[in-house]
C-alpha cells in the first residue's frame, strides 16, 4: 500500500472516529471557562446524567491522541494558530466512544446505524434533485429554512481566538442558528491565519488542496445530514445532489429549487425564491484579517449570486462526463507536493485543479 494511501485511511479513521475534535464543533457544553481552564469537554449524555454516557456503557473521558505526523511545508509555524494539533489549544480531554456511539457526549449513532442502542443497519440513499417528487422537495426546502431559523442546541461558535479568550478565562461564544453553524465551519476550517498585528498567513487550509479535502468534506456533510435529521426526526432524510454533467446552465437556479435571478438586479435573487430573505455570513475574509478577530456569524447582506457571469478565463464550463471520467481513470489519490499542483492526483483534479504538466 503507498504512502499517501495509508495517510489517507489514517486520516478517514481519526475524522469518522473523533468527529467532535475534526471539524471545529464546539458543544455548548463545553463553553465555560471552567471547561476551557480546565481543558476538558466530556458532557453528560442526558440519557443517564454520566459523563460521555459511561454509566450506560457509551464511552468515558480520556485524554485526546494526537498525531505525530510533521506538518506539511506550507505552514511554517508552531504554536500560532488554534487548529493547530485539533482540538488541544481548547481540551485535552474529550469523549471515547464505544462501539457505534459517537458524538461530543457520545449521544449520537455512527453513521450507519440507529436504534436505541445503535445497532440496527441504517442504509440511506442520496437522490437526484431532479428525481424528487413536488412533496419531496418541497420538504427539503422547508428543512432548510428550519434550519436556517433554529439555533443550535448543541453548538456555539467563537467569536475570538484562545489567546483573545486570556486562554480560556474570558470565553468568548454565542449562539448561531444550525444551517448557519455548518457555513461557519467550513469558514473556520479554511481561514487565514492571524499572526498578530495587522500580519495574517494566508497559504493555510485544513479542509482544501491537500489529502483532507475529500475526507473532511465527506464528514461534513454527513454531520449536517445527522443534524437535520435530529432537528425534523426524519431519519431517512438525505441531501439531495445536482448533477451538472454536461449542464450548460444551472438548471438549479430556479426559484422552484435553489432560487432564480432578481429581475431587477441579476446579483440577487428572485423575491419569489424563499431564498431571496437569506442572510449570508462569514464573507469580510479582509475585514476579518485587519481586525485580527473570528467571524461572529453576523448577518452580512443577502445572497449574492449570478450565474454564468463568472470568470470563463478560469472556469469556461461546467465539467463535462468525459472530465468527470478521466477523474476517475486515475489511480493516485495523491501524488507529488499533496497540494493543489499535484500532477496526475484524483483529489486535485477532483477539487477543480488539474494541473497535468506532461
Amino acid at each position: 500500500m503507498s504512502t499517501s494511501r495509508r495517510m489517507l485511511l489514517a486520516v478517514i479513521h481519526l475524522l469518522l472516529c473523533s468527529f467532535q475534535t475534526s471539524t471545529g464543533h464546539f458543544p455548548r457544553d463545553c463553553a465555560s471557562s471552567k471547561n476551557l481552564m480546565e481543558k476538558e469537554c466530556c458532557p453528560l449524555w442526558r440519557g443517564d446524567g454520566s459523563p460521555c454516557g459511561r454509566l450506560s456503557g457509551r464511552g468515558f473521558c480520556q485524554d485526546i491522541v494526537l498525531s505525530n505526523a510533521p506538518p506539511g511545508p506550507q505552514f511554517p509555524f508552531t504554536g500560532v494558530d488554534d487548529r493547530e494539533s485539533w482540538p488541544s489549544v481548547f481540551y485535552n480531554r474529550t469523549c471515547q466512544c464505544f462501539g457505534n456511539f459517537m458524538g461530543f457526549n457520545c449521544g449520537n449513532c455512527k453513521f450507519g446505524f440507529g436504534g436505541p442502542n445503535c445497532t440496527e443497519r441504517r442504509l440511506l440513499v442520496r437522490r437526484n434533485i431532479f428525481d424528487l417528487s413536488v412533496p419531496e422537495k418541497d420538504k427539503f426546502l422547508a428543512y432548510l429554512t428550519l434550519a436556517k431559523h433554529t439555533t443550535s442546541p448543541d453548538y456555539v461558535i467563537p467569536t475570538g481566538t484562545y489567546g483573545q479568550m486570556n486562554n480560556g478565562s474570558t470565553p468568548m461564544f454565542r449562539d448561531i442558528n444550525i444551517y448557519d453553524l455548518f457555513v461557519w465551519m467550513h469558514y473556520y476550517v479554511s481561514r487565514d491565519t492571524l499572526l498578530g498585528g495587522s500580519e495574517v498567513w494566508k497559504d493555510i487550509d485544513f479542509a482544501h488542496e491537500a489529502p483532507g479535502f475529500l475526507p473532511w468534506h465527506r464528514l461534513f456533510l454527513l454531520l449536517w445530514e445527522q443534524e437535520i435529521q435530529n432537528l425534523t426526526g426524519d431519519e431517512n432524510f438525505t441531501i439531495p445532489y445536482w448533477d451538472w454533467r454536461d449542464a450548460e446552465s444551472c438548471d438549479i437556479c430556479t426559484d422552484e429549487y435553489m432560487g432564480g435571478r432578481n429581475p431587477a438586479n441579476p446579483n440577487l435573487l428572485s423575491p419569489a425564491s424563499i431564498f431571496s430573505s437569506w442572510q449570508i455570513i462569514c464573507s469580510r475574509l479582509e475585514e476579518y484579517n485587519s481586525l485580527q478577530t473570528l467571524c461572529d456569524g453576523t448577518p452580512e447582506g443577502p445572497l449574492l449570486r449570478n450565474p454564468g457571469n463568472h470568470d470563463k478565463a478560469r472556469t469556461p464550463r461546467l465539467p463535462s462526463s468525459a472530465d468527470v471520467e478521466f477523474c476517475l481513470s486515475l489511480n493516485e489519490y495523491e501524488s507529488g507536493s499533496m497540494d493543489k499542483s499535484a500532477n496526475f492526483s484524483f483529489r486535485n483534479t477532483l477539487e477543480g485543479n488539474p494541473f497535468l504538466q506532461f
